[in-house]
């Protein structure tokens, strides 16, 4: 179930618990730590099953226009089982509320690292569709792939 989380604390608890254990995406502590952080200030949902938080995901208001998707993170056992969608249904629902038309997300262009593929694929599936490729935004092994959606 997809509950919207006030907490900031909670929300620290519940993006650590989850980027901790996506390794292949989340690789770098100093970085982790900051979506962890940032993330607690943003609006923000998350998955609960069974009593355990699997999936959460953080929203940032990037103009007046358009809210991002700052942050997300399923664990491993539970993808491609419908997570991810749900999270982002509750992100679109709170965006359209609030007045966004746009939506964007940023990750690593296509190509590089299978990871990231199957990341692209997720984002691809739910009406995204790639804007520009930001070759040294983050660093050459590391392109930055912008990725928007009309809502």
């Amino acid at each position: 179930m997809v509950e919207f989380i006030n907490d900031e604390s909670q929300k620290k608890i519940i993006a650590g618990q989850i980027l901790n254990k996506l390794s292949d995406w989340f690789g770098v502590p100093k970085y982790t730590n900051e979506y962890i952080e940032r993330s607690a200030k943003m609006p923000f949902w998350a998955y609960e099953k069974d009593g355990e938080y699997i999936g959460f995901i953080s929203l940032k208001s990037t103009s007046e226009y358009t809210a991002e998707i700052y942050v997300m993170g399923v664990l491993p056992q539970f993808h491609r089982e419908g997570v991810g969608r749900k999270l982002f249904d509750a992100f679109t629902a709170f965006a359209k509320e609030h007045g966004y038309e746009y939506l964007q997300v940023k990750t690593v262009e296509k190509g590089r690292y299978e990871e990231y593929d199957r990341t692209v694929a997720f984002y691809e599936s739910i009406g995204f569709r790639m804007l520009e490729v930001f070759p040294t935004l983050w660093d050459e092994n590391n392109p930055c792939m912008v990725m928007v959606k009309r809502i």
